[in-house]
């Protein structure tokens, strides 16, 4: 089984993506033998009103619940973003958030991030932090866009040590980084096997329960992730852990 913690549907405004719709999304999915994925609207990123592309993700993926798993898209900055919230999760059946700090252009440690935080946190759902979109060295000159840092990332697990964190796109995340109470998973499309061993360093720091299957998709092509999961030199029941079950646990998804 495979979970894809890391995938997307709608609009880019820079490029055109292939397979960016649920249909076409699916059909990656069944190409590469992947099994249920996580999603976000691209919309919500660019959106006046995120909410709207959190609307449009209920009406493309309600048919599909048994494999596409939405995640909302909240801007705090925004005039009711708490009706949102609620209606992302209760209303939507939506089963998490995946923040975007840097194209919302807020920070992580303002009052209005707190406030979502820590509104996601008592609901007991995960939060997906995106170090990362799109790599900086083909981007187009109005996506301005910065990368997470590790370090801000450290102080947002510190100030909420209990929410259940997903960090999509993660590269330089160390235990240190990470306060010992606190649940984090690394989702590992950026890292790699071979050459630099992020992987299995993150293992050898850290623990395989920090590790997630994701591909980027449709910015990336899920080939190289496949490929990672294949070539990893680990026991059955460690890539398990990092193909689905870190995820699936994360996130409450039956076996």
């Amino acid at each position: 089984m495979i979970i894809d913690v890391n995938t997307w549907i709608g609009h880019w405004p820079f490029r055109p993506l292939r397979n960016r719709t649920a249909e076409q999304l699916l059909m990656q999915m069944d190409k590469y033998d992947i099994d249920k994925a996580l999603v976000s609207s691209i919309n919500a990123m660019f959106y006046k009103n995120a909410h709207a592309g959190n609307e449009e993700l209920h009406r493309s993926t309600k048919n599909f619940r048994d494999r596409l798993i939405p995640f909302a898209t909240i801007n705090p900055a925004y005039p009711g973003w708490l009706d949102d919230l609620h209606e992302s999760f209760e209303s939507f059946g939506f089963k998490g958030l995946r923040l975007q700090p840097e194209y919302h252009r807020y920070d992580l440690g303002s009052s209005e991030s707190m406030a979502l935080i820590d509104a996601t946190g008592q609901m007991g759902l995960p939060v997906q932090l995106p170090m990362r979109i799109a790599d900086r060295r083909q981007r187009h000159p109005w996506d301005l866009a910065d990368d997470l840092r590790s370090d801000k990332l450290a102080e947002t697990f510190s100030r909420f040590p209990r929410i259940k964190w997903m960090v999509l796109n993660g590269i330089g995340i160390q235990p240190r980084h990470i306060p010992e109470e606190c649940s984090v998973i690394v989702e590992f499309s950026r890292m790699t096997c071979v050459l630099q061993q992020n992987v299995q360093e993150l293992m050898r720091n850290g623990s395989s329960r920090m590790l997630a299957f994701g591909s980027g998709m449709p910015f990336k092509a899920p080939g190289p992730s496949i490929l990672k999961l294949k070539i990893l030199d680990e026991p059955t029941h460690i890539k398990d852990c990092i193909a689905w079950r870190n995820a699936a646990e994360m996130v409450g998804i039956p076996n």
